[in-house]
This record gives C-alpha cells, sequence and structure tokens, in this order.
C-alpha cells in the first residue's frame, strides 16, 4: 500500500482511551517525531473506568492523564487534547463529531490515525464500544464533515475553514483490513517504554510486555519484513489523494 509516507510532515492521532495509541501506534509516531514531523494526539474519554483498583476512583481520570502524557513525551509527542467523554459510553453525537472536525480542521494534519469502526472478531478485546465508536466519529469528522464548507457553519464562522485530509490510518483493524505495515524495529523499545507508563492499566507487564513483541514480529512476518524485525499495521485509506475522486 503506498502512502506517501516520505511526504507527511504532520499527523493528528485519536484514541478512546489513553494507552490505545501507545498500544496500536507509538512505534511509528517516535518514527514519524525522530524524523521531524508533528504529532498530536486527541484523547476522547477521561479514562475513568480504567483500572483494577475499586478504591480512590475519583483520580483515576488524572493519572490516567497524566499517564499519557508521559508516555506521549517518550514518543516525541507534547501537544494533547483530552475530549473528556465518560469512559464505556463514548457515543456518536453531532457535539464529539464537531470537535473532532474543529481539530482536523485547525491542524490540517498529513494523516489522520484512528481506532478502527468495524469489530475484531478474530480479537474482541480490539473492539471495545468507545473504540468502534472513536473509529466511526474520527471516519465522519474526516469525511464528509471536515471537507464540506457547509458542516458545522459556527466553524467557519470562527476561522476553521474547509480541510481534505489526505490521508486515514486506522489502527486496530481487522486483520482482513490491514494493509500497510511500517517497520518499528528501531523505537520498538520507545513503544514499549510509553506502554509501560501505563501501569495503573497492567496487572502483569511481563506478560504483556511478551505478548506485543510477539504481535509485533508476527506483524512484521506476515509483511514479509526481515526475520526478527518488529511492525505496526494500520488501514489505511486514501481519502484525498491522485488516486481518488471528489463525490464518487
Amino acid at each position: 500500500m503506498e502512502s506517501n509516507q516520505s511526504g507527511i510532515k504532520r499527523v493528528l492521532a485519536f484514541a478512546a482511551h489513553p494507552d490505545d495509541i501507545d498500544f496500536g501506534a507509538a512505534g511509528t509516531v517516535a518514527a514519524f517525531t525522530a524524523a521531524g514531523v508533528e504529532v498530536t494526539y486527541c484523547i476522547m474519554t477521561a479514562g475513568d473506568a480504567g483500572g483494577f483498583e475499586p478504591g480512590d476512583r475519583e483520580n483515576v481520570s488524572a493519572l490516567r492523564s497524566s499517564e499519557q502524557q508521559a508516555a506521549a513525551e517518550l514518543a516525541g509527542v507534547r501537544d494533547i487534547h483530552f475530549l473528556g467523554e465518560r469512559d464505556g459510553f463514548l457515543a456518536v453525537t453531532p457535539d464529539v463529531v464537531e470537535k473532532t472536525v474543529a481539530l482536523i480542521r485547525r491542524l490540517r494534519p498529513d494523516v489522520v490515525l484512528s481506532m478502527h469502526p468495524e469489530r475484531n472478531w478474530d480479537r474482541i478485546q480490539a473492539s471495545h464500544p468507545d473504540h468502534l465508536a472513536c473509529g466511526e466519529i474520527v471516519t465522519r469528522a474526516v469525511y464528509p464533515a471536515a471537507e464540506n464548507p457547509f458542516a458545522f457553519p459556527r466553524l467557519a464562522e470562527q476561522g476553521l475553514e474547509a480541510y481534505r485530509v489526505p490521508w486515514l490510518w486506522f489502527y486496530g483493524a481487522p486483520r482482513e483490513r490491514e494493509n500497510h505495515a511500517v517497520d518499528i524495529s528501531g523505537t520498538v523499545d520507545t513503544k514499549l517504554s510509553a506502554i509501560r507508563v501505563h501501569a495503573s492499566q497492567h496487572p502483569d507487564i511481563a506478560k504483556m510486555e511478551a505478548a506485543v513483541c510477539s504481535m509485533l514480529q508476527d506483524n512484521a512476518r506476515r509483511f514479509g519484513l526481515p526475520e526478527g524485525a518488529s511492525a505496526e499495521v494500520f488501514h489505511a485509506v486514501g481519502v484525498n489523494t491522485d488516486q481518488t475522486i471528489a463525490g464518487f
């Protein structure tokens, strides 16, 4: 899948919860930032239903936000937006779509990264309802809302003019949708370090790391990368490229 990766200058990455991006795309993000690409994160929920401890629930959101900020810095990202929606109840509403469109129009990214809107029946844990909602919200925001000058007219009144997103990359896609692999062998340690930061979510860090490493190596094998390589995989969708036709 040719996605003009060398021409990417700005990336906007969406996730449902703190830690989703780190599991799905932190190696790719770290490679982007190391190459000088500007990357921004947007976390849609407050992460308030995460963790395993029954006590001190009031501080869970603040803890998870701080974990995400620290993990993002490891990957070279310092610009993070938190929408603060309720964890477990993320819904495709006009309000959340509008907030997503506003961010896309403000940043005008070359690539939008998002969770996938389709359920993965091979590993249903990848298809938390919030993940699916995140994917659908972002998809609707990318097309047609962000590029429709008549959608959300008050955004245009605020100076946020319509913008055509070139590429939409989904992570956490069903395997049959995956069509683009990024070799992250040089940034896999950064990815693992970023995941470790989310300690509140991992009762067994060693087991988690082993599973992640195995998955990354399997990704690389499936896409024909050298033995021992690690890869993150995406469903890359050309939205406005030389190969797409507006209106069809």
